[in-house]
């Protein structure tokens, strides 16, 4: 066992990350109500020797926490600037790149929401690689990657399907997270 899975085992956290070191993949996560789950992603996925990159809004990408940032994967992101597609961008980057997993979680916020945004299986449909379905569930104190996701085309069923999937979990503020489909409310 190495120091990150040392870590988590003194915190009490079990890891399972069963899915293929696969060279390119999106790794979707959820339920992301709290600053601790980028800590215990990243720890989890390290334990098992690996490494993903993340997406984090740009504000946090100061000097000298965005070369931190940036030297353990982080990719800024410009939520104002609607003139480059972020899709497009991580699109070509997983396209020229051997290996590269990004960490994407689909709530886009803390804050509970029942719009999660879907540009992520967008990401992995036009690059053509897969979606891993990440999990933080705090009620069991496990982190789980067990499952790939094929996108199928039809957002909206996709969008369904993982928030179905993520439903029995319990985030570390279970009030932030939401699976209600926004159209229903």
């Amino acid at each position: 066992m190495n120091l990150c899975g040392f870590i988590l085992k003194m915190f009490g956290w079990e890891v399972s990350i069963t899915v293929p070191d696969f060279p390119r993949c999106i790794i979707c996560v959820a339920p992301h109500t709290s600053n601790w789950d980028f800590v215990l992603g990243k720890l989890a996925y390290a334990s098992v020797g690996r490494k993903a990159g993340f997406l984090m809004k740009s504000s946090w990408f100061f000097f000298p926490l965005g070369c931190l940032f940036r030297a353990i994967g982080g990719i800024p992101v410009e939520r104002k600037n609607k003139s480059v597609s972020l899709v497009e961008v991580l699109t070509e980057r997983l396209r020229a790149a051997s290996r590269l997993a990004i960490a994407i979680t689909p709530e886009g916020t803390r804050s509970r929401t029942d719009r999660w945004h879907t540009g992520f299986l967008a990401i992995a449909r036009n690059a053509g690689i897969p979606v891993v379905l990440g999990v933080l569930d705090y009620g069991a104190k496990r982190i789980l990657i067990e499952t790939v996701y094929g996108p199928s085309g039809d957002t909206e069923a996709d969008i369904r399907a993982i928030k179905d999937y993520y439903k029995p979990f319990t985030a570390r503020y279970p009030d932030k997270f939401s699976t209600d489909d926004p159209s229903t409310l």
